[in-house]
């Protein structure tokens, strides 16, 4: 039985790591496309686009982040070893330690782009 479900796990932390990869590259071909676009602008509003990209990026880094956490979960959940518990920490620590700086650095920049579009208006 815990074979089984230790199989079970390990499948469905795949799928979640699927899905992280799936989150990262459709965040990473939408802010391609973004930054082509506003590249090819010549107005002066080309800077606050290009911030909105990268805050729609940062977006979606922080979501498969979460993803990818999330399967690292799964994937130490039954009779996880030490080693795989330290592991796990440390990941955890990192993406967590990622995760809540650019959610502030996209609070800051969504804050400055208010503060943009406002003298602009």
């Amino acid at each position: 039985m815990e074979d089984t479900l230790r199989e079970i796990a390990h499948y469905v932390a795949l799928a979640i790591e699927l899905v992280a990869i799936a989150v990262i590259a459709v965040g990473a071909v939408q802010a391609v496309i973004g930054i082509t676009r506003t590249g090819l602008r010549s107005e002066e509003h080309a800077v606050l686009l290009q911030r909105d990209v990268w805050l729609k990026f940062a977006r979606w880094l922080v979501a498969g982040m979460t993803f990818q956490l999330a399967a690292d979960v799964v994937a130490t959940t039954l009779a996880p070893t030490w080693d795989q518990v330290g592991h796990l920490a440390a990941i955890a620590f990192i993406r967590t330690f990622l995760g809540f700086f650019l959610d502030r650095e996209i609070e800051g920049k969504m804050a400055m782009n208010e503060a943009v579009r406002g003298k602009a208006a």
